[in-house]
């Protein structure tokens, strides 16, 4: 092996030792700041709480109209204070709680007035069942002056911020393709709220997609769509592709399918980021075998001049539940405390990807170009 053979192996080797440093970790708030958990449902049982547990999050109380169900809760995770109303609970709070509104959109507004003026308050996405109601739920947020953050976790899943870390070192250069996979077997029926959702796929589900591609690659100019339902199923939309717009060179595309009920051989569950110099993979785990869900994997490539690109898989600790739930509310309460200028999922933020899901809406009801059949001569 020649001197310079030597120095490109030596840079290769140093390059992966760097990228292998991939940085995901939490940075948690430097204060104390209560939380005050409006709402008992599934979600709170299944990833808030575990979540605040595991950060060290202090949960001061949790609202609940059915009170035996919180009172379960707040047995299980110490929680001192029970309230029936939100009224009670607000009486009673910490002038520095933060509020984690985990009801549904129908009932955000009314408990958005609720909350004191200029309260921090994280609220469950979506934000709104439609895009009049977002602008509702914005709008008291606005005239209360609260500091509103929308719950869009997915950004803060492990995996995630180990791909947005090496991405943003320039790892894989440009990025120039994004896509979203999901073949997986989802059983609606556990979701009582949202199975009979007239709008059940992308504002349940797919509104993740789409708002973790806005955070990579910014708004498009365009989305393009189409939601489709099981033929022998109840619900509204089980399966949908989008295309995300952005120009010449870059490719978004989010493409799910919740009814592949045929064993676990051929589900897929990924986001997969490709660039210029390498490309990443991460396949979401949580979504396969679902409630149980599988292992997470990461892996990414980078291209070196005249050698065979090679996958590098990282061990990367935590998941999508609960462990993102740290980085939602961390995110918002380093807000509060000024450890940040950027609040990064605000309502302001999080409205525009609830443009893209109506416009997502409007484009599958256009049930795209139909080609002039007619101009056809037999």
């Amino acid at each position: 092996m020649s001197y310079s053979d030597n120095i490109i192996c030596t840079f290769f080797l140093i390059r992966q030792q760097e990228f292998m440093n991939i940085d995901y970790a939490y940075i948690l708030p430097k204060t104390k700041q209560p939380i005050v958990i409006i709402g008992a449902g599934g979600i709170v049982r299944d990833a808030h709480l575990p979540a605040y547990r595991k950060a060290g999050f202090e949960v001061f109380g949790i609202v609940n109209r059915t009170v035996e169900r919180a009172k379960k809760l707040a047995e299980e995770y110490h929680i001192p204070h029970v309230f029936a109303t939100v009224d009670d609970a607000v009486a009673m709070a910490p002038t520095n709680a933060v509020y984690d509104l985990t009801l549904m959109p129908d009932q955000f507004v009314e408990t958005l007035e609720k909350l004191p003026d200029g309260s921090p308050v994280l609220i469950q996405k979506p934000l709104g069942d439609y895009f009049e109601q977002t602008k509702a739920i914005v709008a008291v947020c606005k005239r209360k002056k609260l500091i509103a953050a929308v719950n869009c976790q997915l950004r803060f899943a492990p995996f995630i911020m180990a791909a947005r870390n090496l991405i943003d070192k320039g790892a894989i250069g440009e990025v120039y393709d994004m896509e979203v996979r999901v073949t997986v077997y989802t059983p609606w029926e556990i979701f009582p709220h949202v199975v009979n959702h007239p709008r059940l796929e992308i504002q349940q589900h797919s509104i993740h997609h789409i708002d973790l591609v806005r955070s990579f690659l910014g708004d498009p100019k365009g989305i393009m769509a189409h939601t489709v339902k099981h033929p022998a199923k109840p619900m509204s939309s089980t399966r949908t592709n989008v295309i995300m717009v952005y120009n010449d060179c870059l490719r978004a595309l989010v493409s799910t399918n919740h009814d592949h009920n045929f064993g676990p051989d051929h589900q897929e569950s990924y986001v997969k980021w490709e660039g210029t110099k390498g490309a990443v993979y991460a396949k979401m785990g949580l979504l396969m075998n679902y409630p149980k869900g599988v292992p997470d994997l990461f892996e990414y490539c980078v291209v070196e001049d005249g050698k065979h690109p090679e996958w590098v898989r990282v061990p990367i600790e935590g998941t999508w539940f609960p462990d993102a739930f740290i980085g939602s509310m961390s995110s918002l309460m380093r807000y509060v405390e000024g450890s940040t200028e950027i609040l990064e999922t605000s309502v302001d933020d999080v409205m525009k990807t609830m443009l893209l899901v109506e416009a997502a809406y409007a484009s599958s009801d256009m049930g795209g170009l139909a080609p002039d059949y007619h101009s056809v001569q037999p």
